[in-house]
This record gives C-alpha cells, sequence and structure tokens, in this order.
C-alpha cells in the first residue's frame, strides 16, 4: 500500500521525502523505493522498525511535498473508495500548565495568581500535576501553605487529562478493507471526514493507519530544482548527490546555516561551529544532541570529535558500537546493540529492554537488569547468557547497564535522524551551489504569511542577495530569480486575486511591457483588475518604476479610469447616435495630468509596503538603528519563529529540539511600536498588549498597570523602544515579553539606561544571584589586566562579568571555538576576552554574553583552566 502511494507520487513528480521514523532502517523498504536511505551505510537496525517481539505496529511516517499533500490522499481515496478511507481525529487533551489556567479562570482567581502557579509547573514533556508536586520544592510548599493554590490544583487534578477540544490529526489517515460506517463512529471536522478514535484507539481495534505529513523543505527543493533547470539547464537529481562535498560541511562548520533545514536555530548553528562536521554522521549525531537530556552529552561528544584521545570505552565491547559516535552513547539502536552484544538479547528482546528503560518502570527493569547481569531467561523462555556469563565483570557490567539506562529515556531513533539529516545535506548542498534560487524558493515557501518570512529578507541580504520589489513589468506570480537576484511575487500584494495576477502577466506577455502608467491603466482597464487592486500594486511599490511619485499616481487613479470608462462607451462598437455630431472625448491615449502634490514621506512609503506585502522591502525604519540594537539587546524576534502552543515536534513521543529561550528568561529586547490595545484589569487599572516590530518581524509585550504608568510618556512619543523583561511562553499561546522597564532607544546609545538591570539579581534560570563569584571557585578580579581594549560592546555598570584569558590569537581556529561555545551558552552575563599575545581586551558583544551556571562555568574551566577565568566584580 505505501509503496503504491509513493509511487503515484513519483508519476506525479510530488516531491518525497528520503524516509522519516524507524521505517528508514529497513532495507525492503529501501529496495521498494519507500525510502532513499541505506540502512547497511548508516548502521540502521531493522529490528527497531519491526521484530518478532514487537506489539505494537509498526508504520511508515511519510514526507510530501506540503502542497501537493492533498493529491496523495486524494488518490488512496479515489482507488480503495471514499468509504474506506477517512483521516484521524485528535483530541487537545488539558495538560498540567493549561488545566490550572482554565480552573483559576473559572474560579475568578487573578491572571497574575494563576500565571505565577502554572509556571511552577515544570516544561517537562508528559509532566502532570502530582509529578509536578512531588518534583518542585516550591510548588509543593505552597500547595500546603497556599489555600487558593490548593483549590485550583485540587480541582485542576480532577479535570486533567480529560479532552478540551477535538481536530483533525496532522497526518493520520485510516485505510480500511471494510467500509468504515462497519467498523467506526464517523464526524465531520470542517472538510475532512474523521474516525472518531484516536490514532492509538485506531491501532487497537485492528485499522491500518498511515501518516501522510506535509513537509515544507520538501516544497523548498522541488521548487529550487525547477528554478535551476529554467536558470542554467542542470537538472538536479537528489538521488545522486555527492553526500562527502567538504565545501557544503564548511560552510556548515562556519555557521552559514540559515535555511538549512534542522540546522538554522542559533543554538543548533554554534553547535555546528564547535563541533566542525564533516560527515553526514556528524550532522546525524547533532540532530539527535541537540535535544532537552542529550545536550549534557554536546562538550563531551565534540571534545572527543576534537581530540580522539579522550574516548574512553568502558569495556572493548562497547567500542564497535560507540565509535562512530566518539564513546558517547547517541542513539536508541546503540542501546540495542550494547544489550544484545553485552548480554546476549534477542535484537527483537533488546529493543524490549531499551523501551522499559525509558519508561523507567521499576518491575521491568529489576527483572532486565538481573538478566543483563547474570543471564536467565526472558519471559517467553528464550536463554540470554549474560554480561558477566560473557567475560564482563560484574562492576564494570553494572556500571554499563546503569549508563545505559540513564541515557535510554534520552537516546534518539538513528533512523529518524539519519532521514532528517539527509534533508539538511540537501538544503545546505542548494545553498551552496545555489544559494539564489535557493533563497527565493524559500520566500516563496511563505506565500500567503510572508510576514513570518521577514528573517530571510535579512539573510538574503547578508548573503549579498538583493530581493527587488514587485514590479508589474518583471514580476511573475512567485518570487523569481533575475540575474542573480530575487523579484517579489506579486501574489505577495494584498487585495491582489490570482485571476488578476494571471490576467495582468498575460497581457504583459501578449503585448510587451507596460510603458507608462497610462497605459497599464489603458490595457488592463475593466478586467479582472479592479481599482483596489490598482491602488494596492502602487502601494506595494510594483509601479515605482514608471518614476512617477506614489501620491501621485494614487491621487489621479479615480479620474482617469473615469474618463477611460466615458470614452470606452461613447466608443462601443454599434453605437451610432446624434451624439457623434458632439465634439470627440478628450485622447485617451494621453497621459494622467498628474497632480503637483509632494510624495508620501518615507516612512509613510515603507509603512505602505509593509500592509501590502507583509514586510518592508526597499528599505526598514530601522535599518539606521542595526548597530545600537546588536549593541544593546540580548534578543530579537526571530527566536520566537518556530514557536507557537507547545510547538514541541514529536516522533513516537520522543520531543526533539527545543527552543533555546524559556519561560522565565530575562532578556532585552527592542524595535517599534506598531499596535497597541488597552485593557482594564479587574482592580479598575489600565494595562496594555503592544504589538512591535523589529528587524526581522513582529513579538507581542504585555505592559501591567505599574509598568505602564511609569513609561506612558516613553510610549507616547518615542519612535523606537528598549524594553527589558521576562519571557512569557505558555503551552497555549504565542511567545510574549512581560514588559519591566521600557525606554526611548537613541540611534548613538552606547549603553544601557540608568538602572536598565535594577532586577537583574533576581534568580531565574539564567542569571543568578551576587553569589556567583564562589561559583566554581573561580576568584573575583576587580579588572582585566589590559589597557587597550575594545569596543565592541556595551559594558553595564553594578553587574558582574565573566572574564577569559584566551592564550592564542584572535584569527585563529581556537579563538573561534571559544566564541561559538559562549553563544551556545547564550545568556545574561557580559563576557570579556583578554588575549596576551597582542595584550588587549575584547569587551564581546551580547551575542556573546553567557549563561553563568556552575554547569556552565564547569565547561569552560575543563576546557581553559581555571587560572585562565575570573569574574569582574561591579
Amino acid at each position: 500500500v505505501v509503496w503504491d502511494f509513493i509511487r503515484f507520487a513519483h508519476s506525479r513528480d510530488i516531491m518525497v521525502g528520503p524516509g522519516r521514523g524507524s521505517g528508514a532502517g529497513s532495507l525492503a523498504a529501501w529496495c521498494l523505493g519507500i525510502t532513499n536511505i541505506d540502512p547497511l551505510q548508516y548502521s540502521l537496525i531493522f529490528e527497531r522498525f519491526l521484530n518478532a517481539e514487537r506489539v505494537s505496529l509498526p508504520d511508515f511516517d511519510i514526507d510530501f511535498c506540503y502542497e501537493r499533500r492533498p493529491e496523495v490522499i486524494d488518490y488512496v481515496t479515489e482507488k480503495y473508495g471514499h468509504d474506506h478511507v477517512a483521516q484521524v481525529i485528535t483530541f487537545g487533551t488539558l495538560a498540567a500548565r493549561a488545566v490550572i489556567r482554565d480552573v483559576a479562570r473559572a474560579l475568578d482567581v487573578p491572571y497574575a495568581e494563576a500565571d505565577r502557579i502554572a509556571k511552577m509547573v515544570p516544561t517537562t514533556l508528559g509532566i502532570t500535576i502530582r509529578k509536578a508536586l512531588e518534583s518542585n520544592p516550591e510548588l509543593r510548599q505552597d500547595y500546603q501553605q497556599n489555600s487558593v493554590t490548593r483549590e485550583v490544583l485540587d480541582n485542576a487534578m480532577r479535570f486533567e487529562g480529560m479532552p478540551r477540544h477535538a481536530s483533525t490529526h496532522a497526518a493520520g489517515v485510516v485505510i480500511s478493507s471494510q467500509p468504515l460506517t462497519d467498523l467506526v463512529p464517523l464526524a465531520r471536522n470542517e472538510d475532512a471526514i474523521v474516525v472518531q478514535f484516536d490514532k492509538n484507539n485506531v491501532e487497537l481495534i485492528g485499522l491500518l493507519k498511515f501518516d501522510f505529513l506535509g513537509l515544507r523543505t520538501l516544497t523548498v527543493l522541488r521548487d529550487t530544482a525547477e528554478m535551476v533547470l529554467k536558470n542554467h539547464g542542470t537538472r538536479i537529481d537528489y538521488d545522486r548527490l555527492p553526500m562527502d562535498d567538504k565545501r557544503v560541511f564548511a560552510m556548515i562548520s562556519e555557521g552559514s546555516t540559515d535555511g538549512v533545514f534542522q540546522l538554522e536555530s542559533q543554538g543548533m548553528t554554534s553547535f555546528m561551529k564547535e563541533l566542525q562536521p564533516e560527515s553526514l554522521e556528524d550532522i546525524i549525531a547533532g540532530i539527535s544532541l541537540y535535544r532537552p537530556g542529550p545536550m549534557e552529552q554536546i562538550p563531551r561528544y565534540v571534545a572527543a570529535r576534537h581530540d580522539h584521545g579522550k574516548i574512553r570505552y568502558d569495556h572493548p565491547f562497547l567500542e564497535p558500537i560507540l565509535n562512530v559516535t566518539y564513546g558517547c552513547i547517541v542513539y536508541q539502536e546503540q542501546v540495542m546493540q550494547i544489550v544484545r552484544d553485552l548480554a546476549g538479547f534477542s535484537m527483537g528482546q533488546s529493543d524490549n529492554v531499551r523501551r522499559a528503560m525509558s519508561k523507567k518502570k521499576p518491575d521491568e527493569l529489576a527483572q532486565y537488569k538481573s538478566l543483563f547481569l547474570y543471564g536467565g531467561r526472558d519471559e517467553k523462555g528464550n536463554p540470554v547468557p549474560g554480561a558477566v556469563a560473557r567475560g564482563v565483570s560484574l562492576d564494570i557490567a553494572e556500571k554499563i547497564f546503569e549508563d545505559v539506562m540513564a541515557f535510554a529515556g534520552y537516546a534518539f531513533n538513528k533512523s529518524h535522524a539519519a532521514s532528517y539529516a539527509v534533508v539538511s545535506y540537501f538544503t545546505a548542498w542548494l545553498k551552496y551551489y545555489y544559494p539564489v534560487e535557493f533563497m527565493a524558493a524559500i520566500l516563496n515557501s511563505y506565500l500567503g504569511s510572508l510576514s513570518q518570512a521577514a528573517r530571510y529578507v535579512r539573510v538574503c541580504q547578508k548573503m549579498g542577495i538583493r530581493v527587488l520589489p514587485p514590479d508589474i513589468n518583471q514580476s511573475d506570480a512567485r518570487f523569481t530569480t533575475e540575474k542573480g537576484q530575487i523579484r517579489f511575487a506579486l501574489a505577495a500584494v494584498k487585495n491582489v486575486g490570482a485571476a488578476a495576477i494571471g490576467k495582468l502577466i498575460r497581457e504583459r506577455q501578449e503585448d510587451g511591457p507596460f510603458k507608462s502608467y497610462g497605459d497599464f491603466l489603458r490595457r488592463l482597464n475593466e478586467t479582472e483588475i479592479n481599482r483596489k487592486m490598482i491602488e494596492s500594486l502602487i502601494r506595494s511599490s510594483a509601479l515605482d518604476f514608471f518614476g512617477i511619485p506614489r501620491s501621485q499616481l494614487i491621487a489621479v487613479l479615480d479620474v482617469f479610469t473615469a474618463r477611460l470608462n466615458h470614452a470606452r462607451r461613447l466608443n462601443m462598437e454599434g453605437q451610432l447616435s446624434l451624439f457623434e455630431l458632439a465634439p470627440a472625448p478628450a485622447n485617451i491615449d494621453a497621459e494622467p495630468d498628474y497632480p503637483a502634490i509632494p510624495e508620501f514621506d518615507r516612512a509613510e512609503l515603507l509603512a505602505m509596503e509593509k500592509e501590502m506585502l507583509g514586510l518592508y522591502v526597499t528599505g526598514h525604519p530601522l535599518n539606521e538603528y542595526t548597530a545600537v540594537i546588536g549593541r544593546l539587546t540580548t534578543l530579537d524576534s526571530s527566536a520566537f519563529a518556530d514557536m507557537g502552543p507547545e510547538r514541541l515536534v514529536e516522533v513516537e513521543n520522543e520531543a526533539m529540539v527545543q527552543p533555546a529561550i524559556a519561560d522565565g528568561d530575562r532578556v532585552i529586547m527592542a524595535g517599534m511600536l506598531a499596535d497597541r490595545k488597552n485593557k482594564t484589569t479587574r482592580s479598575n487599572e489600565l494595562m496594555s498588549f503592544l504589538t512591535i516590530e523589529d528587524l526581522f518581524g513582529q513579538y507581542e509585550v504585555l505592559v501591567f498597570p505599574k509598568v505602564l504608568t511609569a513609561s506612558a510618556e516613553v510610549l507616547a512619543t518615542a519612535k523606537v523602544l528598549l524594553i527589558s523583561g521576562r519571557l512569557s511562553i505558555r503551552e497555549d499561546d504565542v511567545p510574549k515579553l512581560v514588559a519591566d522597564q521600557i525606554a526611548e532607544l537613541a540611534v548613538d546609545a552606547t549603553r544601557l539606561p540608568e538602572g536598565f538591570f535594577s532586577r537583574e539579581t533576581l534568580p531565574n534560570r539564567r542569571s543568578r544571584s551576587p553569589s556567583i563569584p564562589e561559583t566554581q571557585g573561580i576568584p573575583v578580579v576587580v579588572d582585566m589586566p589590559s589597557t587597550k581594549r575594545s569596543p565592541a560592546g556595551p559594558d553595564p555598570s553594578g553587574r558582574y562579568r565573566l572574564a577569559i584569558r584566551y592564550q592564542g590569537l584572535p584569527d585563529d581556529q581556537g579563538y573561534q571555538q571559544l566564541l561559538a561555545t559562549l553563544a551556545y551558552f547564550r545568556g545574561t552575563t557580559p563576557v570579556h576576552v583578554y588575549l596576551p599575545s597582542v595584550d588587549q581586551t575584547v569587551q564581546l558583544p551580547h551575542n556573546y554574553w553567557v549563561e553563568l551556571s556552575d554547569a556552565v562555568l564547569s565547561i569552560l574551566v575543563d576546557r581553559y583552566g581555571q587560572d585562565n577565568l575570573g569574574i569582574i566584580s561591579p
């Protein structure tokens, strides 16, 4: 069945992903063309997909071009019958934090109090209120001593886990041999017919579920290949790309990963710069490690990657299993191999041991530990020799079991990581060899929601690729390439529909480019293009090439089109009357009479583009503020780009990459006030919801009454704002910044406003109390020894700073690795680097400020030595 609908997709030139999930470990699937990854080459294990002991049904998760995914679903619906195919329902349930907020709202608990209680629940995957009470002493104490908290939590636990709403599963499709009406209840969710059982219960009653996933990146791969063929005559065959191109890996190692699938987040970029990948195996490991839990292994992995002398194996049996990951346990497949090779479990049974370890069920673990150490018979009566009988000493065997068990819950499915690493490599290859076509394809993938693509316009500028404004003589419906540049899409212009764009392009192709504004109006008047569309094109800058101010184009639009309509009515075919004896109408071939009115100012012109296109094209109001924003802020809106309500990607209940920012982080951001909505609180005080625009997009800011009162004048008069506060990241909402302080940002500012860090000493995830200097025994120093200083960044007073003595040169690879390490552990503590070789102290920009915690300091001490680190007192 899977082979058939993939065959259909290929026959219709619909992009199909190389694989996803454990199915990539199947050699049969590779031979059939279901997957594109040779499992033998990357040591992927079939038994992770299917084995004799597996209880649950295996399945293939298939990625398709997200624009054409519906065609594949339509195909299976037509082939097997409308009454045999349906999508799967999914129930949004009341998770721990969400149910606390809902219950608090019903009990009229103030928002701030409900938010405080909810945020004491950890964001760990699968957390419950009861588990949170056990793991968080602060929450437990509040529950015991605060009657409001106790009432909220007691009621919340009664509702926790209940369905909150129903929707359609993003990928699940059921195909049945019998009419579904005979087997399951059905429902209609918007336009989709769905099975009323969720994905787990569908499998329990014996129905077969397939996952048809839409992946934006596959659409980007398709569009890039089409543009490359058109522009260069080169046909790209992704199945035959060389997977060992050193120039591609060098680009990744340099941190040029914007737009590269899975590798473009700031944290992952820093990781790649430090890792310096040289093969696909390195990318596979990177994708697997950059997640909550395994991140703790990253410093050890990177150190061993660059110095093989640091690789350690507890037993020779482990070397052939762990050598590809430099002695670190990274993959679930490695857990299975360790259990098999050391203790003699079958590969199928080793998968059961892995599952038991990840779920940490005490009874099962005790049984499996005994079998692992001493051998015996498993639950099916199969003999297991045990590690001791195989020559492993008892103490070593116990250590290995405990180490494996500790990491088994975090280990990642290598088959899945390998599939995604292949897509990552494809996008990196395209970016290196065909950057213009690749970036144009990325922008096309955001048509319809271009406000989300503002960061990629900035990336194009950074790459030296100009994004040209829309132009009625040059633009197509989609983004296109033009002499090494990207031309904006007409389909991105607000209020201009597909039919109008099609008519405009056909007219241009048939009768040549539009020679003037009058020519444009004459040729398109009274067609699918109406007055509102024409004004939208003007405001978007699509008619700027005529050289006439937009203000004048808009001013004459109604008058000139009325004149054209009148002339056409008088010259209609077959119209003969005494009116022919009247004077002839004015010459409709003439140009409009443009009034002598000034052009809109620069800010208004840019605002028009933003309104019509969703982003700025010919400029940005904040361009002159780029340097000062870089100096003084710690975060921009691009950090929110891939975040929404609980945007954790899950595969078989295992969370993948989590964003580098977290709820409660203290940050400084900047931007222009784009919108403001006021609201009266229950205590009859005024608060505001601000929409702030920065260089990469928009974000929301909450301003509570006290801060609003203090900032009223600034909000009324300031052009650009500097805002400090804490992030509010909720599972049921978009990320927000809760403002503590708001100030006007001057274009020539060199330091933060007075008192902007007055609350910096409050403990939180990334900033610690002034007791930091005693951490790790690192001494407090009064100042750096050099008299030569770099003006690279701000040096706010009243704060502790981290000092590092680096013995090399500022242009060597070690210094770049130091910067990558600091960027990876980004936080709110300024960093100074002393370079004795040139007697210079470099005050690093804010993007190298570091999280000052025990774990980070321990890594820095291990890498650079305690004598080379110090804390600079305020």
